[in-house]
């Protein structure tokens, strides 16, 4: 009689089929345990005509893929709009609308190049913003110099007076050096920074009324914050800077209060520094990494034109008038201008707030294990939808709702951030499962075994990284859904004690003697 297709479920986990008893089990290649992720491509064709165009343009010019300059441009319309526009989207919820952005890429994708094409306007703002302060400020300047000389003048006069007049002499001057003292110099308008040191831009935020931009085409502002120079990781006014919370910041020895800073990032780094980014101490618990939108694009060194087409010179004129109108535009505006969504924006955001919900459960959910970052994936994208309506209405902005259409575009753009975003915790090890399973896997194929029991496994293992079976467990599914390990039916005798341990198989691949 032929053997019969016997059921997976009782024999060895992904045999499918016994020929005869005792057979050696046949083993498929396993599935390596970080597989590479499909990444999807950045839509940018969320973007109003003239960035588009502009992001497109650069990309090909500089022969590098899009998401590079598309991710900088979210940046540029950030610090453009960002302390000056918030998004109300319902009840006293509201979102400013800075972000923080990173895109890694290796050495040779021609970054700084980038960076200059999509930063110029913001430098040009920069100057015009200057040039039309310098008068306020030497005017300034000049009248703060004089009511400190007549604050003094008086106090030597009042020390020098008769007793019959020094207490009104004294009031005189007690007065104005208070009058001195409350004069103060604009600082000279400044949108961007680089990797300047958290005190300094915790300072320049205090100066500038609460918006700045750190702008940098290396990763060197990350090394900054781990405090590799200081000794002590220091995050404070990046992560109150992203989210807007009240920030204390020491001036000339003064205390002054922020209360709602507008910080935006700009970052381009090689993507070890993303590694590294996950081991700066604290950042994953206070919410450093959860803040950042990440961009994880294909290098197209090897493959890049030797002769591209180059910007079109409309093309790079219209971007920069665009961004220089956006950023003159809400200069001025002292309370932050705030964008609505239509009715219908709002029944979009609700829609993708119900997909995404039941993602982030810890058990079944595909972001439970990115659940920091996940969870503030809601304001991020009304943050989005605000930037690219200002960018479709870049001098009047503040004067119409937010559409439908825009809230979708911005869904779009949250969904390539979320793929992107799940390679780089890859990278940065943020699954604890994947994790200890690697653990066992190394421990495995280290030590050359054809099977072993969970007993026997869990006496070689840390007991930090597993303190109990229920910690191992889930890595041992990990490894048997990647086919690494079978497990083998348990045959109870029937007696009194101890039953017997779960015992697996080991692929051949991790069994067999390393070189």
């Amino acid at each position: 009689m032929s053997a019969q297709p016997v059921d997976s479920s009782d024999l060895w986990a992904g045999l499918s089929l016994v020929e005869e008893p005792g057979a050696e089990p046949v083993w498929e290649d396993p599935i390596p345990l970080t597989a590479r992720r499909e990444l999807p491509a950045f839509p940018t064709e969320v973007f109003p005509a003239w960035l588009g165009d502009f992001v497109r343009a650069v990309a090909e010019e500089t022969q590098t893929p899009v998401d590079m300059a598309a991710s900088l441009a979210l940046a540029v319309l950030s610090t453009a709009a960002g302390g000056r526009a918030v998004v109300h989207v319902r009840g006293r919820w509201r979102e400013p609308t800075n972000t923080f952005v990173v895109v890694a890429l290796p050495p040779g994708n021609r970054k700084s190049a980038v960076f200059s094409l999509m930063t110029n306007p913001l430098y040009k703002s920069e100057a015009l913003l200057a040039a039309a302060s310098a008068n306020t400020i030497i005017e300034a300047e000049i009248t703060a110099k004089l009511a400190k000389e007549v604050a003094e003048s008086a106090a030597t006069k009042a020390a020098r007076a008769d007793a019959d007049k020094r207490d009104q002499l004294v009031a005189e001057a007690i007065s104005l050096a208070q009058t001195a003292e409350s004069l103060t110099v604009p600082a000279k308008p400044r949108l961007l920074a680089d990797d300047a040191t958290p005190e300094v831009i915790a300072s320049l935020l205090a100066e500038q009324g609460g918006r700045l931009a750190v702008m940098s085409a290396e990763g060197g502002i990350f090394d900054i914050i781990a405090g590799r120079y200081s000794g002590t990781p220091n995050m404070e006014v990046f992560l109150r800077g992203q989210a807007g919370d009240r920030l204390r910041v020491d001036r000339r020895g003064r205390e002054e209060f922020i209360e709602a800073p507008a910080l935006t990032m700009g970052l381009t780094v090689q993507p070890s520094v993303i590694e590294d980014i996950g081991r700066i101490k604290g950042a994953g618990d206070r919410g450093l990494l959860a803040r950042f939108l990440y961009s994880l694009p294909t290098s197209l060194v090897g493959h890049r034109k030797i002769l591209p087409d180059t910007i079109p010179d409309a093309v790079a004129d219209t971007y920069e008038e665009r961004v220089i109108a956006l950023t003159m535009s809400l200069a001025d505006w002292t309370d932050p201008a705030v964008l609505q969504l239509s009715p219908e924006a709002n029944d979009a955001l609700v829609a993708y707030e119900r997909r995404q919900e039941p993602r982030l459960r810890k058990r079944g959910g595909d972001l439970g294990h990115v659940g920091n970052w996940a969870a503030k994936l809601g304001g991020a994208t009304c943050r989005l939808a605000g930037l690219l309506h200002l960018a479709t209405h870049t001098e009047n902005g503040h004067t119409q709702p937010i559409t439908a259409d825009t809230m979708r575009d911005a869904v779009t753009l949250s969904d390539y951030f979320t793929g992107h975003a799940l390679a780089v915790f890859d990278l940065m090890g943020a699954d604890p499962i994947a994790n200890r399973a690697r653990t066992v896997h190394d421990l495995l194929r280290t030590s050359e075994w054809t099977e072993i029991s969970k007993r026997d496994l869990m006496a070689k293992l840390s007991r930090s990284e597993f303190p109990t079976v229920a910690d191992l467990d889930p890595a041992l599914n990990l490894l048997e859904d990647h086919g690494y390990i079978r497990a083998q039916p348990v045959h109870r005798t029937g007696g009194r004690g101890r039953p017997p341990s779960p015992r697996y198989l080991i692929h051949p691949q991790l069994s067999e003697p390393t070189a």
